[in-house]
Order: C-alpha cells, then structure tokens, then sequence
C-alpha cells in the first residue's frame, strides 16, 4: 500500500513541476544556448526569460489556482473535461498578453515565434476539448520536440541528447497523468503528437 501511495506521490510530483505552461521557457533556453542568440548579454537573456516565466508559467498557474479555489475544486476534479475551458481561456489570454509584451518590446522575431508556437497549441488542445479530454501536459512536451526539430534544421545544431531527454521525459509524464487517471494511454499519445505538430507548424509560418 505505501508503495502505491509513493507513486501517486511521484506522479503528482512531476505533473505539478512540468505544468503545460513550460514550453515556451525551454524553447528559449534552447534558443539561447544553441543559436547565435547565445551571444546577447546574459542580463538581456536572463530578462527575457523572466518575462516568459511571468506570463507563460507563473501568471497562468496563479490565476488557475484562483479559479479553482474560488470554485472549491481539487485538482483532479478541476481536470474534468467540461471544467478546462476556464483555464484554457486564462492560459491563452496569459500566452497573448507575452506575445504583447514582446512585440511592444521589439523582442527578437525567434522568441516571439516560440511564444506564438505554445499559444497555438493552446488553442488547438482548447477546441480539442470541447469534444475529446487531450493531455495538455504531453502536447506541452510535444511542443517542445516539434520546437527541437525546427530550430535544429534552422540553427544547425545537433538535438540529438535534448530529444533523448525530450522522449524520456516525455515517457515520464504521460505514465505519471495515466497513473493519476486524468488520461488514457491514446489521450497521452495524441497530445503529443498534437504539440509536436502544432509547435513546428507555429514556428515555421510565424
């Protein structure tokens, strides 16, 4: 019994840290360690990255705990498909205001493209929902490889270790939300691949 316990401990653990919202933090991370982007001050680097975090982490997770308390919600009833929308709304307008922010700044066009890319996978996974419950948590990691992937051909650089952990974290977290029983095994899979594609397409037309 306490074996179980400890895993549904773990389970929650890694869906509480690798939130849906981090897509657009390690875009960027990869963005400046790997591009010629790498060569701006670190301060400016480290400040835009706290801009992100702001709207595309910790706003969104803010104003979502709100919302539930408010509703008197734990977080396995919130994740109810019929009670997403909310915070789907609050996280796309969060991901809107960043785009913002960035343009009102002249950010450079390769960050925006990346907080572009995660907003679109929002909005997908939203209207996804309206008929079918989407992991949002494995289309946020498949965000991240589809950024990988487009990024590796424009840069030039080989993201063959970021897609091993990519894929093995990714493993990680869809076993970790089937264990808590927010999502089928097909919920995780079409999640990813939904971000992966989404992400890719974002950063390609943007």
């Amino acid at each position: 019994m306490s074996r179980e316990k400890n895993i549904i401990y773990a389970a929650r653990l890694v869906s509480l840290i690798f939130t849906p919202f981090y897509l657009p933090l390690v875009g960027l991370i990869a963005l400046f360690t790997f591009s010629y982007l790498n060569l701006l001050p670190l301060e400016y680097r480290l400040q835009v990255l706290a801009l992100v975090y702001l709207f595309t982490i910790l706003l969104p997770t803010f104003l979502i705990h709100l919302y539930r308390r408010s509703q008197g919600w734990s977080l396995l009833e919130l994740g109810q498909k019929r009670r997403r929308m909310v915070p789907y709304a609050i996280s796309i307008l969060c991901y809107i205001g960043c785009l913002w922010m960035l343009h009102r700044l002249n950010i450079y066009h390769f960050v925006s493209s990346i907080v572009f890319a995660a907003l679109l996978v929002q909005i997908i996974c939203a209207l996804i929902n309206i008929w079918w419950k989407i992991s949002t948590h494995a289309a946020a990691i498949g965000g991240v490889a589809g950024a990988l992937f487009v990024f590796a051909e424009i840069f030039m650089f080989n993201p063959v270790w970021w897609f091993c952990a990519v894929f093995v974290l990714a493993g990680i977290l869809g076993a970790a939300r089937m264990i808590l029983r927010q999502h089928s095994l097909p919920q995780v899979v079409a999640g990813f691949f939904t971000g992966m594609v989404c992400a890719a397409a974002g950063i390609v037309v943007y």
